[in-house]
């Protein structure tokens, strides 16, 4: 349990560390968000391509992984809709927002230096495949049902085409893109391109985990309710149950990954908060407050929920 404690507390230390030098105004907040431009710009591209260029094609497309994933994915995002406006009674663009908070992982910015730790050979992998997913469909779902929803529920061409190009402009799409092209080439890449790959990479665990804590010290905090408890809960503790049900009975189908590890390391990324955009987009369509809400208190309460994850599947043990 000390070996789950130290790798768990690392990654929330390291966020309690950027949530407090915000307090104290060591960061301002303009601050915060050129170093967040540097993490999702910079980093985690570089961090993207560099496990995708370096893995073969196969271990990049895992579709046991990918089919679970997206199930899980989009099964929770409809589960979240439909609760919020039936049984919450919440309004469209409620109701997306919390879907998004229950399906879409934090895996590039506290999944992977988490499974980096845990599990450091299939961190790379595990955040590739996660990335396909989340970028290629969830974020284009959650735009559209978001713009469906301001659009008296109706989308437009026009919309369609400015989703379109956003989704593929997008750092971690082209990242996925040319690392897949170098992978498939088999091209070794020389050292002037791949060291300066490997230190923006290197540097995006530490970096995106004190944007994490400053970003939370930034949110409007108010009552935690009924509906936000749901959102949490759905994210952190159903979500992972889904992922390891439909492993499972992909497995039992003979569809499953092959790799034991790749799926540890998938619940892991699984169990983190919302992913960093969730309070961004929801501010877009005037539900920041909840979304802002739910990430503070999903980003508390996974330190507990992530290390008992961690405990339950015997990562670290002795």
């Amino acid at each position: 349990m000390l070996n789950v404690l130290t790798i768990s507390g690392t990654i929330f230390a390291l966020i309690a560390a950027g949530y407090f030098a915000v307090l104290k105004n060591v960061f301002a907040a303009p601050e915060l968000r050129v170093l967040g431009k540097y993490v999702i710009n910079f980093a985690v591209p570089a961090l993207i391509f560099r496990a995708v260029s370096s893995r073969s094609p196969g271990e990049v497309l895992n579709t046991g992984y990918l089919t679970a994933f997206l199930i899980t994915s989009v099964v929770l995002f409809f589960f979240g809709y439909h609760l919020a406006k039936r049984g919450f009674r919440m309004s469209r663009a409620e109701s997306t927002f919390h879907g998004m908070g229950m399906s879409c992982s934090n895996s590039g910015l506290i999944g992977y230096p988490i499974v980096v730790m845990a599990l450091p050979s299939m961190a790379g992998t595990a955040l590739a495949l996660n990335m396909i997913v989340e970028t290629l469909v969830m974020i284009p779902l959650v735009l559209i049902m978001a713009e469906r929803a301001s659009g008296g529920g109706k989308i437009t061409l026009d919309t369609g085409r400015q989703i379109a190009v956003k989704v593929l402009l997008n750092p971690f799409i082209i990242a996925i893109i040319f690392g897949m092209t170098v992978s498939l080439s088999g091209l070794q890449l020389p050292e002037i391109v791949s060291k300066p790959i490997g230190l923006l990479a290197s540097s995006s665990v530490a970096v995106s985990l004190i944007v994490i804590g400053g970003t939370l010290a930034g949110l409007p905090l108010g009552a935690v309710n009924l509906k936000i408890a749901a959102v949490v809960l759905g994210k952190l503790v159903l979500m992972p149950a889904m992922l390891a049900t439909c492993l499972a009975i992909l497995t039992a189908f003979g569809l499953g990954t092959g790799d034991p590890v790749l799926e540890t390391a998938g619940l892991l990324m699984v169990a983190t908060p919302a992913m960093a955009t969730y309070p961004i987009l929801a501010q877009s369509y005037g539900q920041e407050n909840t979304a802002a809400l739910a990430m503070f208190a999903m980003t508390i309460l996974s330190f507990f929920t992530i290390s008992a994850l961690m405990w339950f599947l015997q990562i670290g043990a002795g």
